[in-house]
């Protein structure tokens, strides 16, 4: 019987009456059925679909195909492979034992300050606890020797700049004529 959200069905597996509606009252639930689900869940109460096949219960095309790979069908009509090809899901762990975990994870962590730091901050430790390398840059001051003095007579550069000065006035040699 197909019960359920429209894109999560369930089913139960029942036994009815044959003269009874299809979605009629039922006799007995003595399964269910979930396929939305990886592995999918398929859940018999094996003796009680024992009993039913053996006193003349006739399942439908859907159900014995549940029974098979249960392996009710084959309890049911003698043939080998009993335990059936059904998966079950690996169990999922419990709350408290991942709240558990975690506790103790946050126990083992540093006490001091916030637990992430802003990017600046972790650029400025970083740079605390790996400074840079400084390049050295050798500055050699001047020494008396490697100082080297021309001497050149003040006297006469001025001399030279007065000469050169009067050679070039075009006034006076225009006043000269």
């Amino acid at each position: 019987m197909r019960m359920g959200k429209i894109r999560t069905p369930f089913f139960r597996i029942v036994v009815t009456d044959s003269r009874k509606a299809r979605n009629g009252l039922s006799i007995e639930e003595i399964g269910r059925y979930v396929p939305g689900q990886e592995p999918s869940i398929m859940e018999v109460n094996s003796a009680r679909a024992q009993y039913w096949l053996g006193v003349g219960a006739q399942p439908t095309a859907a159900v014995e195909a549940i029974f098979k790979v249960t392996g009710d069908w084959q309890k049911f009509k003698g043939l080998p492979g009993t335990e059936g090809t059904l998966k079950f899901a690996t169990p999922k762990p419990a709350k408290s034992i991942a709240y558990e975990a975690a506790v103790k994870q946050a126990m083992d962590e540093p006490k001091e300050g916030a637990t992430t730091m802003k990017k600046k901050a972790q650029e400025k430790l970083a740079a605390k606890a790996n400074p840079a390398p400084v390049e050295e840059v050798v500055v050699s001051e001047p020494t008396v020797s490697d100082v080297v003095v021309e001497e050149t007579p003040v006297v006469e550069a001025v001399a030279e700049v007065a000469a050169e000065a009067v050679v070039e006035t075009p006034a006076e040699e225009a006043a000269a004529e």
